[in-house]
């Protein structure tokens, strides 16, 4: 089986759940607060382990103890840790979620020892870039070192699988150059081309505006309307599974996943995206980010 490098953040997440959004100056009751290993990064690196990826994760934490729970998690799902560093001067990156009555949530983000990860940091982790297959990033830490490796990846042959969250206004042309996926959701497609999007017409022009700058795939995730691949010479919308929605945290980060562990696989596309659907559609009818994330056995014909 191919090899998949996920290089992205690692944050303990606290989750609150409330019945709704509240105003400014206004105080609710919410109704109960977990902490729950997360991180785009780690969410990824762990759902590709539950579901027989062959994974290794490169990231960083603080000393301290969320630290050790967030590794300890990842080892748990048979992700390979070695490559995680361990910063002296940072703690450990948090977010705190706010879920609400409908299943949707808001996600306020404080990087610690993920803004560490520089490119000075991955001197000695070149191994783990030259033993992978599909290296994957998000945008979670800093977009010089999103950049750094990329072209190290490139000229490696390597393949690029980047998740623009949170999607970044303005980035110059050639940081496209190369990517073989992009997975932005309706929002940061958005965002990253400048673009408003009000039809599905507008988001294929959006998407291709990025194809011509030098991405393969775009795979725009549109929630419970399923997702759009765009390349340079076609735009396929794929229907989303019917789902009960309880919670989206780590929906988009288990979709992705999958959709590369299937390819590591070496299935078509179109079968890897019906996997990747049928993931993130157990994911959303359970709580919390890793914790809603499913074992391979779980999946209906995923074995």
């Amino acid at each position: 089986m191919k090899k998949i490098l996920v290089l992205g953040s690692l944050n303990m997440d606290f989750v609150i759940r409330v019945k709704k959004m509240p105003e400014v100056g206004e105080t609710i009751l919410g109704e109960d607060v977990a902490l729950v290993p997360g991180g785009k990064g780690a969410n990824q690196a762990y759902a590709a382990g539950k579901l027989g990826g062959h994974v290794t994760m490169l990231g960083a934490v603080g000393m301290d103890p969320y630290g050790s729970s967030l590794t300890k998690n990842l080892q748990d799902a048979g992700v390979d840790t070695e490559g995680i560093l361990r910063s002296k001067n940072d703690a450990t990156g948090q977010a705190f979620i706010t879920v609400y009555e409908n299943g949707d949530n808001s996600i306020i983000v404080i990087p610690g020892a993920n803004g560490r990860l520089k490119p000075e940091m991955l001197q000695e982790s070149m191994k783990y870039i030259d033993a992978c297959d599909y290296i994957i990033m998000q945008l979670e830490i800093p977009l010089e070192t999103v950049r750094y490796v990329k072209e190290l990846a490139l000229r490696r042959g390597k393949k690029i699988v980047i998740d623009p969250a949170p999607a970044a206004a303005g980035l110059e042309d050639s940081f496209w150059h190369g990517i073989t996926i992009l997975k932005p959701n309706e929002t940061e497609l958005g965002i990253l081309t400048g673009k408003q999007l009000r039809n599905e017409t507008e988001m294929i022009e959006a998407a291709r505006s990025l194809v011509f700058k030098g991405v393969e795939t775009v795979l725009v995730t549109l929630g419970e309307k399923g997702c759009l691949m765009v390349r340079e010479k076609e735009a396929v919308h794929f229907p989303a599974k019917k789902a009960e929605m309880v919670d989206t945290t780590a929906a988009g980060d288990s979709f992705l996943a999958a959709l590369v562990t299937a390819l590591c696989e070496d299935r078509s596309f179109e079968s890897a995206v019906e996997f990747a659907q049928t993931v993130s559609s157990i994911v959303v009818g359970r709580h919390g980010a890793q914790t809603s994330i499913p074992w391979r056995a779980e999946v209906p014909g995923g074995v």
